[in-house]
Protein backbone atom coordinates (compact mmCIF):
# COMPACT_ATOMS: atom_id res chain seq x y z
CA UNK A 1 0.00 0.00 0.00
CA UNK A 2 1.37 3.85 -0.69
CA UNK A 3 1.11 5.69 1.92
CA UNK A 4 2.20 8.73 3.15
CA UNK A 5 2.75 8.90 7.43
CA UNK A 6 3.17 11.59 9.65
CA UNK A 7 4.34 11.71 12.74
CA UNK A 8 5.25 13.75 15.90
CA UNK A 9 2.31 16.46 16.40
CA UNK A 10 1.19 17.31 19.94
CA UNK A 11 0.55 19.98 22.61
CA UNK A 12 3.28 22.31 23.19
CA UNK A 13 3.25 25.74 24.54
CA UNK A 14 3.94 29.34 22.76
CA UNK A 15 7.84 29.27 22.25
CA UNK A 16 8.25 25.67 21.55
CA UNK A 17 8.94 23.34 19.18
CA UNK A 18 8.30 20.20 17.71
CA UNK A 19 9.53 18.05 14.96
CA UNK A 20 7.45 16.61 12.29
CA UNK A 21 8.58 13.38 10.26
CA UNK A 22 6.61 12.11 7.27
CA UNK A 23 7.90 8.76 6.27
CA UNK A 24 6.51 7.00 3.09
CA UNK A 25 5.48 3.54 2.71
CA UNK A 26 5.14 1.41 -0.58
CA UNK A 27 7.13 3.70 -2.37
CA UNK A 28 10.89 5.26 -2.32
CA UNK A 29 10.59 9.45 -1.75
CA UNK A 30 14.03 9.37 -3.49
CA UNK A 31 12.41 10.75 -6.91
CA UNK A 32 9.87 13.54 -5.56
CA UNK A 33 9.97 16.78 -3.79
CA UNK A 34 8.34 16.70 -0.67
CA UNK A 35 5.82 19.21 1.17
CA UNK A 36 4.43 19.95 4.23
CA UNK A 37 0.60 21.89 4.62
CA UNK A 38 -1.33 22.50 7.28
CA UNK A 39 -5.01 23.16 8.44
CA UNK A 40 -6.02 25.01 11.17
CA UNK A 41 -10.04 24.97 12.23
CA UNK A 42 -12.06 26.90 9.86
CA UNK A 43 -9.84 27.28 7.42
CA UNK A 44 -8.65 26.87 4.01
CA UNK A 45 -5.45 24.20 3.77
CA UNK A 46 -2.45 26.22 3.03
CA UNK A 47 1.10 25.30 1.76
CA UNK A 48 3.82 25.46 4.66
CA UNK A 49 7.55 24.37 3.36
CA UNK A 50 8.45 21.92 0.08
CA UNK A 51 12.03 20.48 -0.33
CA UNK A 52 13.26 19.59 -3.21
CA UNK A 53 14.14 15.87 -4.53
CA UNK A 54 17.83 16.40 -4.02
CA UNK A 55 17.07 18.57 -1.22
CA UNK A 56 18.81 21.61 -2.80
CA UNK A 57 15.87 23.84 -3.40
CA UNK A 58 13.29 24.56 -0.30
CA UNK A 59 10.21 27.05 -0.03
CA UNK A 60 8.60 28.63 2.86
CA UNK A 61 5.07 30.58 3.34
CA UNK A 62 5.90 33.88 4.75
CA UNK A 63 4.42 33.16 8.12
CA UNK A 64 6.69 30.49 9.07
CA UNK A 65 10.27 31.90 7.62
CA UNK A 66 12.96 32.17 10.20
CA UNK A 67 11.14 29.33 12.50
CA UNK A 68 10.53 26.21 10.24
CA UNK A 69 13.52 24.31 8.64
CA UNK A 70 12.46 21.20 6.28
CA UNK A 71 14.78 18.52 5.80
CA UNK A 72 14.90 15.26 4.18
CA UNK A 73 16.92 11.79 4.61
CA UNK A 74 16.60 9.91 1.53
CA UNK A 75 18.31 6.83 2.87
CA UNK A 76 15.23 6.68 5.34
CA UNK A 77 12.51 7.88 3.31
CA UNK A 78 12.08 10.42 5.43
CA UNK A 79 11.24 13.69 5.79
CA UNK A 80 10.85 16.51 8.15
CA UNK A 81 9.54 19.93 9.27
CA UNK A 82 11.49 21.69 12.32
CA UNK A 83 9.12 23.94 13.86
CA UNK A 84 10.72 26.39 16.32
CA UNK A 85 9.13 29.79 18.45
CA UNK A 86 5.41 27.89 17.78
CA UNK A 87 2.82 30.80 18.12
CA UNK A 88 -1.05 29.72 18.50
CA UNK A 89 -1.34 30.42 15.18
CA UNK A 90 0.10 27.54 13.78
CA UNK A 91 -2.28 24.96 15.62
CA UNK A 92 -3.48 23.06 12.44
CA UNK A 93 -3.43 19.42 11.37
CA UNK A 94 0.08 19.20 9.68
CA UNK A 95 -0.03 16.98 6.46
CA UNK A 96 3.08 16.20 4.27
CA UNK A 97 2.41 15.01 0.26
CA UNK A 98 4.82 14.29 -2.23
CA UNK A 99 5.03 15.98 -5.44
CA UNK A 100 4.45 14.72 -8.63
CA UNK A 101 7.66 16.30 -10.19
CA UNK A 102 11.60 16.38 -8.24
CA UNK A 103 11.21 19.74 -7.76
CA UNK A 104 9.79 21.83 -4.56
CA UNK A 105 6.23 23.48 -5.06
CA UNK A 106 2.98 24.09 -2.54
CA UNK A 107 0.68 24.13 -5.73
CA UNK A 108 -1.74 21.17 -4.05
CA UNK A 109 -2.94 20.18 -7.51
CA UNK A 110 0.61 18.87 -8.11
CA UNK A 111 0.69 16.48 -5.31
CA UNK A 112 -0.25 12.82 -5.26
CA UNK A 113 0.10 11.02 -2.21
CA UNK A 114 -1.27 12.40 1.32
CA UNK A 115 -0.80 11.73 4.56
CA UNK A 116 -3.84 11.28 6.88
CA UNK A 117 -2.20 14.34 9.10
CA UNK A 118 -0.64 15.16 12.67
CA UNK A 119 -2.51 17.89 14.61
CA UNK A 120 -0.13 19.90 16.26
CA UNK A 121 -2.04 22.41 19.03
CA UNK A 122 0.11 25.59 20.12
CA UNK A 123 -1.38 26.79 23.82
CA UNK A 124 -0.91 27.25 27.07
Amino acid sequence: QLQLVESGGGLVQPGGSLRLSCVASGFSLDYYGIAWFRQAPGKEREGVSCISRSGRSTNYVDSVKGRFTISRDNAKNMVYLQMNSLKPEDTAVYYCASILRPYCSMASDQMHYWGKGTLVTVSS
